[in-house]
């Protein structure tokens, strides 16, 4: 074996060392050594949106104690369930020397790389995840899992760039109060960059029965489409969580695509989460929020709290309330249906979704 070979299996053991769950453990409580949510109440919870800026970590530690950082942080404002944005493991990267140079060289080429992002040295971002993506996720998992156990919570975790198998996906994932894996959801609508990674599309639109109402979390670019919110709503969703890592320059219009309209075309709550800053050639931009149907927010906004910047840290916290949700849904002076819409159109594009319990509830 060469030993540019051994270079890389020596490193890559390394990293499995550095990311063991025991060095996680070690660093965060212990479930029962800190302060747990209030009781959950089957009709009001308080949720907390995290606006997290891109950071590379180089020791996957501080990593953990960021994360850690931002849900203290929530739970200070009484927060319940908390989420986390799109792509949130990007910031392990930095563990890669050289992340920084190979960043700025990573960018779409699909000319020259065949229809994927790939740097000067013909690596692409597939081959990235594929080999660190094994050392991240038990780190993930563990952080997250140890984090909702502690403080007796449920946390979107956010969604990560992971492979699963010869496949690569961008999956969010659920934690419960007892460190429970809840459930995931792999992001159904993909961006041309993300095509152009070779990434693997979800085929379904998960929901979660939980103390804090039922919930689901699409991922980022599935909020772009109406079908995502309705087909969730009409199978019971109450609470939709929307992480995000929108790569663009901030344009508040071009930004109003996503969850609001799909909140007021769709009456549930919607939380944003959202990841910015720079990376990979890419400037990533967005305001995380908590929204509900312009009906049940105090000045008819249809926001009920909201981060100012675009491109900097913040948290968005707001009282969600169930009860109401669900009266307005049966009182609702204009309810936008179309039922042979649905039937004709939803079976053909999402095939592996429920249609029947979709298209039969009123």
């Amino acid at each position: 074996m060469a030993l540019d070979g051994w270079k890389e299996r020596l490193f890559r053991r390394y990293l499995f060392w550095a990311c063991r769950p025991a060095r996680v453990r070690k660093i965060l409580p212990r479930p029962g050594a800190a302060p747990a949510a209030r009781h959950f109440h089957k009709n009001r919870i308080r949720a907390a949106a995290l606006q997290l800026e891109l950071k590379l970590f180089r020791n996957p530690m501080d990593y953990v104690e960021e994360m850690h950082r931002r849900v203290k942080e929530a739970v200070a404002e009484g927060a319940q369930l908390v989420a986390f944005p799109e792509m949130n493991n990007l910031q392990l990267l930095g563990m890669l020397p050289g992340i920084e140079q190979a960043a700025e060289a990573a960018v779409p080429n699909p000319e020259a790389a065949g229809g994927k992002a790939q740097g000067d040295d013909g690596i692409t971002l597939a081959d990235v995840i594929f080999y660190v993506g094994p050392v991240m996720e038990p780190l993930l998992k563990t952080t997250f899992s140890t984090l909702a156990a502690v403080y007796g919570l449920y946390i979107m975790a956010g969604s990560f760039l992971l492979p699963d198998g010869e496949k690569m996906v961008n999956r969010a994932m659920l934690f419960g109060p007892s460190g429970e894996l809840i459930g995931t959801q792999d992001k159904v609508h993909w961006t041309l960059p993300e095509k152009e990674w070779g990434l693997t599309r979800g085929r379904r639109f998960n929901l979660f029965d939980t103390a804090v109402g039922k919930l689901a979390m699409p991922v980022c670019m599935d909020a772009t489409y109406f079908e995502t919110f309705r087909l969730l709503e009409r199978r019971g969703a109450e609470v939709v969580i929307i992480p995000i890592a929108n790569p663009e320059p901030y344009n508040y219009w071009l930004a109003l695509r996503g969850i609001w309209p799909r909140v007021q075309e769709s009456p549930v709550y919607g939380i944003k989460s959202a990841l910015v800053g720079r990376l990979l050639g890419f400037e990533l931009t967005g305001r995380a929020g908590i929204f509900a149907p312009l009906e049940l927010t105090p000045d008819g906004s249809g926001v009920l709290a909201e981060v100012e910047p675009f491109d900097g840290e913040g948290m968005a916290v707001a009282e969600l309330d169930l009860e109401a949700l669900r009266q307005l849904r049966a009182d609702h002076p204009w309810r936008d249906s179309n039922e042979a819409l649905y039937r004709r159109y939803f079976p053909g594009i999402y095939k592996n979704v429920d249609q029947t319990e979709c298209c039969e509830q009123r």
